[in-house]
């Protein structure tokens, strides 16, 4: 049928709002099913259809009710059975009282997490993974304990599925607010991140953690971190600024379960787990607010910060994508890895509205007793100390498995993978025009320079750096290599200015790295103004492709004296 033809209308605005009758003369429908049917027959507005009306039906998110055989909502598709019923879900469900394949058959078309990383329509991520002492090991209160409010504590001992549910450790809280803060600190401060808590309380409670942690930014942005639960209003009048790439606030939204679907996050590059997940849906949904790939934005992959080990669920044979890294820090590292629906409308539970009922109870930890006035939650203060228990760095083996090894192992991995021989990547270093250009691929597909640098612990030039760890090469300083650049012949070719100006700019090279002098803006500062202005300098060179041409060539020697050694260590080992 041509396009001109085909007309559309949400099922809704298709009813007369006098007569109540829907008009019949559109071809395609889009509707919700509570718009269309209710307890009240008068609201079953699908039977004013035959049952034989529509030819096709696309249930999206059927996962949900549709999968539910109880549902009242599965009466719609019942009554439209002699249509085609395609079901789309990114997360099915199969229990005893919910079958998506009951109902819709074996999956027709299948489409993974892994392979759409792989395929590069989807951001992959990596894992960091902190457990706290006081979680791992358990808690017992000492004998006759009362908490902050005065309730005497149950004597048994207390673990991570208590924290937050039957348990409030307030320093707990800090220590959390302070691991997500150094991460953010480490890499970048206005990264977009959502923080997933037990409950609602719990949220409020890392709201203001953060804030206190974040201090130097709140004071003047209040609004850098935001509380976004079912029951606050004006956090989540910010859930669409948090979710629009164009505004820079908020930063951080702590949540419940409100943000766990139906938000389009497409710049969120931190996720945070401080949440019990035990439902691999839950977490594949979690986890798909930071699958969102935006190169545009500069958006190329994301983290997840894990403090509960719900990141144990990419092990279970039901989820298939692995993640690019996981990182526990042990000691004194830092918390970075090294780098390589509307809530403004009323929404059924069985949609999500941002809290589902709590087991234990009330939320307030006041909110009612049990037995001898035993509060829901023990809020313990600042007297019982949380700390960081067991950290360790794992990575993606080649066969997919995690495996314990160092940095270094995991960038040669890599790097290799990258460039499958030495040549390779010293062809790839010397045609690149800018060799920052570079290094940012190389970041994007986890080779963490900065990281790498800190734990070689020499002051190298990235060239040098990988040179050394993937095929191990003797590494060269940045001084050491500038000083040997000023021996080079490149020096003789040019006049008087063009020669201060290398010569500055290999200074420039050995104090700050690479980046500077690739900068477009490196003669506009000192000491080159003193030499004379951009253009002047330029010049000098006989033109801008010729200062270009200038460092190029400088950084093509060097690779070219690397082939040189290395044919001459081949040929003295094999002779």
């Amino acid at each position: 049928m041509p396009r001109a033809r085909w007309k559309s209308k949400t099922l809704e605005l298709a009813v007369n709002k006098t007569t109540k009758q829907v008009d019949k003369s559109y071809e395609i429908y889009l509707s919700l099913y509570q718009a269309v049917s209710g307890t009240d027959e008068a609201q079953n507005i699908y039977k004013q259809f035959s049952p034989d009306f529509f030819d096709l039906i696309v249930v999206d998110e059927c996962h949900r009710g549709s999968a539910d055989e109880d549902s009242a909502w599965r009466e719609i598709l019942t009554y439209f059975s002699s249509a085609t019923q395609v079901g789309l879900t990114a997360t099915p469900k199969e229990t005893k009282d919910i079958s998506n394949s009951d109902y819709f058959g074996e999956p027709l078309y299948t489409y993974s997490l892994k392979q759409g990383i792989e395929d590069g329509y989807l951001a992959p991520y990596k894992v960091i993974r902190v457990d706290l002492d006081k979680d791992t090991f358990g808690w017992r209160p000492t004998a006759g304990m009362t908490d902050k409010h005065g309730h005497l504590i149950e004597d048994r001992i207390y673990n991570g599925t208590d924290m937050n549910r039957s348990l409030v450790l307030e320093r707990r809280d800090a220590v959390v607010a302070e691991r997500i803060t150094a991460y953010l600190k480490a890499t970048d401060r206005y990264a977009k991140t959502i923080v997933f808590c037990e409950d609602i309380d719990h949220a409020a409670r890392m709201r203001q953690a953060l804030s206190n942690a974040n201090a130097d930014i709140c004071a003047t942005h209040p609004k850098y971190v935001v509380q976004i639960t079912g029951d606050n209003p004006e956090g989540k009048r910010e859930l669409d600024n948090f979710i629009d790439p164009e505004k820079p606030y908020p930063v951080i939204a702590t949540t419940s379960k409100l943000m766990s679907t139906g938000v389009d996050a497409q710049t969120c590059k931190l996720i945070v787990l401080d949440q019990n997940i035990k439902s691999m849906t839950l977490f594949k949904q979690i986890i798909g607010r930071g699958t969102r790939l935006r190169e545009d934005l500069g958006k190329t992959w994301f983290t997840i910060l894990d403090f509960k080990r719900a990141t144990e669920l990419f092990a279970d044979k039901d989820f298939d994508g692995e993640p690019v890294q996981i990182y526990e820090p042990k000691g004194d590292d830092p918390i970075a890895p090294p780098e390589p629906d509307d809530p403004a409308q009323p929404v059924s539970p069985e949609f999500g509205d941002g809290q589902p009922a709590d087991p234990l109870g009330p939320l307030d930890p006041l909110a009612g007793t049990d037995g001898a006035n035993k509060p829901k939650k023990y809020v313990v203060g600042g007297l019982v100390t949380v700390a960081v228990a067991r950290e360790r760095v794992q990575y993606l083996n080649a066969q997919g498995k995690l495996i314990t090894e160092s940095l270094r192992d995991y960038t040669r991995i890599n790097l290799t993978r990258r460039f499958d021989s030495l040549d390779r990547f010293l062809q790839a270093w010397s045609d690149a025009d800018r060799k920052a250009a570079l290094l940012a691929e190389l970041e994007g597909q986890g080779v963490l320079i900065d990281a790498l640098a800190d734990e070689v612990g020499r002051d190298l030039d990235p060239f040098d750096l990988l040179l050394h760890v993937a095929w191990n090469m003797p590494p060269l300083t940045r001084r050491e290599r500038a000083r040997r650049a000023r021996t080079s012949s490149v020096f003789t070719q040019y006049g008087l200015v063009a020669r201060k100006v290398l010569d500055a700019l290999l200074d420039k090279y050995a104090d700050e790295g690479l980046a500077t002098i690739e900068a477009d803006n490196v003669l506009s500062i000192q000491p080159f103004t003193e030499l004379g202005s951009p253009a002047e300098l330029v010049r000098s060179f006989g033109g801008r492709p010729q200062y270009l041409g200038a460092l190029h060539t400088w950084s093509g020697r060097c690779t070219s004296r690397i082939r040189t050694a290395r044919r001459r260590k081949y040929s003295v080992i094999h002779s």
